[in-house]
Formats: C-alpha cells, sequence, structure tokens
C-alpha cells in the first residue's frame, strides 16, 4: 500500500494524467472503514429471594444478650398484685383465634378453651387479640387429657408475632421450660427442669402463675414458685395457650378460668 501512495506522488508531479489510474490508487490510500461490531447480548444472573423461616423449636441458640436466671427472691415473690385488669371465662371466642387448621383445632367448649393436636410432631397455639400488657400478675388452668412423655402445653407471654414472644411450658413428664422466641430463633432461657409441681400423667389439672414486672418474670405451678427469669428483649405484647406433640400420638388440652391482675407501684 505504501509504494502505491508513492506512485501516484511520482505521477503527479511528473505532470502526467491518469485519471483511472489515479482513482485505483487513491482509493487504495483511503484508510479501511472501521468494522462495527453487533452488540453482544448480555443475560443478568437471576437473583435469589430470601424468605425468613419461622424456627419453632430449634436446637441452636440466639445471638441475643442470654437472659439472667435469677437465683433467690425476697420474702414476697408476688408484690403489688392489685387489681383484675382482665377475666376471661371462655364463655365466648370473641377475641381468640379459633378454628378448624390443618395440624388440628381449636375450639371453645363449655367454659374452656380446647386445643386439639391430631398431627404428628406438630405444634398448634391460639392468642387473645387484645389487650396488650407488660407489667401484670396472670393465672390460668391448663388441663391435659391426652398427653405422654415430652408432650407440651403451656402460655405464650407478650406475644407480638409469629416470631417474637416467650412460651411457659409443661411436658406430660414432670417437667417445665420458659423459651424466648425473637426474630423466628428460639431460645431455651430456662431448660428442660423436673418439677414436683407438674402432673407427670394426663388427665390432669395445673393452675399455671406468671408475675411480670419490666425485665423480670416469675413462673408458678399449682401456687408454688418454680424460676425467676431477667430478660428485656420483649417489653410487652399479648397472651397466649399452646399445644405440642413431642412424638406420634395426638394432644389435646383446654384452658379455662383466665385472670390477667395489675401490679401496684
Amino acid at each position: 500500500m505504501l509504494i502505491l501512495c508513492k506512485t501516484v506522488s511520482r505521477v503527479q508531479n511528473k505532470g502526467f494524467v491518469i485519471l483511472p489510474l489515479l482513482l485505483i490508487l487513491l482509493t487504495a490510500c483511503l484508510p479501511a472503514p472501521a468494522v462495527t461490531l453487533p452488540p453482544t447480548e448480555t443475560t443478568a444472573a437471576p437473583t435469589r429471594t430470601h424468605t425468613p423461616t419461622v424456627i419453632w423449636f430449634p436446637t441452636t441458640d440466639t445471638p441475643n444478650p442470654p437472659p439472667t436466671v435469677i437465683p433467690s427472691l425476697t420474702p414476697e415473690i408476688r408484690p403489688g398484685v392489685g387489681e383484675i385488669l382482665l377475666a376471661d371465662d371462655f364463655s365466648t371466642a370473641e377475641s381468640w383465634l379459633v378454628g378448624e387448621m390443618p395440624k388440628g383445632s381449636v375450639a371453645l367448649g363449655v367454659d374452656e378453651l380446647t386445643l386439639a393436636l391430631v398431627q404428628p410432631k406438630g405444634y398448634i397455639f391460639s392468642f387473645r387479640n387484645q389487650p396488650t400488657f407488660d407489667d401484670f400478675y396472670l393465672e390460668i388452668t391448663a388441663s391435659p387429657s391426652l398427653c405422654t412423655g415430652l408432650d407440651e402445653y403451656g402460655l405464650l407471654l407478650k406475644y407480638n408475632s409469629p416470631s417474637d414472644f416467650y412460651r411457659f411450658s409443661l411436658s406430660c413428664n414432670g417437667q417445665t421450660r420458659l423459651d424466648r422466641i425473637v426474630g423466628g430463633s428460639a431460645l431455651s432461657t430456662q431448660p428442660w427442669m423436673p418439677s414436683t409441681s407438674v402432673p407427670s400423667a394426663a388427665p390432669s389439672i395445673s393452675r399455671l402463675g406468671v408475675w411480670v414486672v419490666g425485665q423480670e418474670m416469675r413462673f408458678f405451678i399449682n401456687n408454688e414458685f418454680q424460676f425467676a427469669i431477667s430478660d428485656r428483649m420483649l417489653a410487652r405484647g399479648m397472651i397466649g395457650v399452646f399445644a405440642r406433640s413431642a412424638g406420634e400420638t395426638a394432644v389435646t388440652v383446654s384452658f379455662s378460668d383466665l385472670v390477667v391482675r395489675a401490679i401496684q407501684p
């Protein structure tokens, strides 16, 4: 290409006019046209959507600060219990979650709320949608009629959602514990402990009591103190009840005579 261009220069300098040859040579000396490549089509990688899962009875602890187990109490272990804030004889289910569910049913009986669990290793609960409480003293009667081994039943406290509440449990082999569920993950703030206050067979009847002031909670069964916990994770919420099957058999528990009292300063 360089030789052709020099040749054109010499021809022009000598004054020769060879039009066809000049056109050919000049065309050859022009820069080659730029080649435009078609755009490359790219496909964005699909993104995954994370769906949080509520873990009802996990085996791992949460990273939240652990609660403090209170080893001893003052002589008055339920101070300041005062006037009645709520008395529910379960003559109406207006404020409770009731109905048929895949795992069983929650139904109103004669002055009682009955949780019937038919699914093996299932879990069923109901909560009272109003009011919410912060400081209070609560008592309720729990009467399991079908219950064996580590099947459990009891109270939901400071319930804010299916992912945030405390769970006070009695087992059907004579133990009790407290779980804290926050963000869908559970921690046993008081692991299973044997208690002579808990019936180890069904049918049976127990009166459960819970005293709550600030971050301190004290737990009672049949008017006998069980343990106390100091925990600040959940300040207030609703109350509820639950039943759980640890094995392959059905569980049926009835709850009655709910009373919530104010705590006087």
